[in-house]
């Protein structure tokens, strides 16, 4: 199964069409937040399942602050990050998805890729398609493959 992680689109979308069509096919989409209105866009230009959560831009949205989800092996946690402060870092969020047993969790905002891996729960932040923050400022995003074993494999790919 091949899953396309994505967050912090705001409203822009060239980027995403152009990770979706350089994925083509994927099974599932993961959409990490600050969609800015445009949920049921993103759902329609995927053109697959799509999980998506609320992010800090989201204002008046229906859509929920976290997730929980099951992909393979693992219990995965999806949520924006605002509320767990993942600006100062993410010990906390790993921390808060530890006590409640997950094995991963998915979350934005910081605008800035991550896999990390260190400690009992593993952390993926997908970084922007639309406003990235890391050194060089490319778009990024991370495709996940669950293989047939249950286990995930990821790669942070870059527009």
């Amino acid at each position: 199964m091949k899953i396309l992680i994505v967050s912090d689109t705001h409203g822009k979308h060239e980027n995403l069409k152009l990770a979706l069509e350089q994925e083509a096919p994927i099974d599932r989409m993961i959409h990490l937040g600050d969609a800015e209105g445009c949920e049921d866009f993103v759902q329609r230009l995927a053109g697959c399942p799509v999980d998506i959560v609320a992010g800090n831009n989201d204002f008046f949205s229906q859509l929920p602050v976290e997730k929980t989800i099951y992909l393979g092996n693992y219990k995965i946690l999806v949520t924006h990050g605002h509320y767990y402060n993942v600006n100062a870092g993410i010990a906390r969020i790993k921390k808060e998805a530890d006590a409640r047993g997950f094995h991963m969790v998915m979350f934005g905002h910081t605008h800035r890729p991550v896999i990390d891996r260190d400690g009992e729960v593993l952390a993926l932040n997908p970084g922007s398609m639309s406003y990235p923050r890391q050194e060089g400022r490319r778009p990024s995003y991370i495709v996940m493959d669950v293989d047939g074993k249950g286990e995930a494999h990821f790669e942070i790919k870059y527009l």
